[in-house]
């Protein structure tokens, strides 16, 4: 009797990984914002971030699937000193955020992106996206949106205004991370082990229309 030979296993494509690192004053809402994108969720209870948190969601980019790993980072100077040349290092994307009620968050963008440029060597050549975050707050603004705009114009990067705590803002807070997840599909790096893996969210796709749009209009600017 002859036995059957077993087809051996197809070797699975492997998946992109670029490393997005979340920075900004503490307090402005960086937890917030990577918890609804990966959970979809508010995060009602946040504590001060102490070093560094991570989460990651694989999406669907024009038929490949790419993991975005968010690098939550610390706010406050004392949780920051020891980890920031490990913050910058192998990133891919950086995300700056204020918080639109605190304007003294917004004055202090310059030294958060002189603190990019310093320890990330490629910083000029990656994207970098501004969000101003807790625009459901437009009573409290203390930033309006023209000054927010040239301020990002003159960095060349999108501006977002959105709020993770509003369910209604949910898809603006997709179109942030998408939008880099557009433009980073372009580019070449993959990562196969240099960080813990961590609990998938679910892949959805990309709304292409509003992300390409947002994608075009930054490589127009740049």
């Amino acid at each position: 009797m002859s036995l059957k030979s077993k087809k051996e296993p197809q070797p699975q494509p492997q998946r992109r990984v670029f490393k997005v690192i979340v920075i900004g004053d503490s307090d402005v809402g960086k937890t917030c914002l990577t918890y609804r994108f990966c959970s979809g969720q508010f995060q009602d209870k946040t504590e001060a971030t102490i070093g560094v948190d991570f989460r990651e969601r694989m999406v669907d980019v024009d038929g490949e699937l790419i993991k975005l790993q968010l690098w939550d980072t610390a706010g406050q100077e004392r949780f920051r000193k020891s980890m920031v040349p490990h913050y910058y290092r192998n990133v891919h994307a950086v995300v700056f955020v204020y918080d639109v009620t605190k304007y003294s968050s917004f004055q202090n963008l310059p030294a958060w992106i002189e603190e990019c440029n310093k320890y990330c060597s490629s910083s000029g050549g990656i994207p970098r996206i501004l969000v101003g975050n807790k625009s459901d707050l437009k009573e409290k603004s203390e930033v309006d949106t023209n000054t927010a705009q040239r301020y990002a114009d003159s960095h060349c990067m999108p501006l977002f205004e959105a709020s993770a705590k509003e369910d209604k803002d949910f898809a603006n807070i997709e179109a942030i991370f998408l939008t880099l997840a557009h433009k980073l599909k372009c580019h070449k790096p993959m990562m196969s082990g240099d960080y813990p893996s961590m609990k998938r969210a679910t892949v959805l796709s990309i709304d292409k229309e509003l992300v390409r749009k947002n994608s075009d209009s930054y490589c127009a600017n740049c």
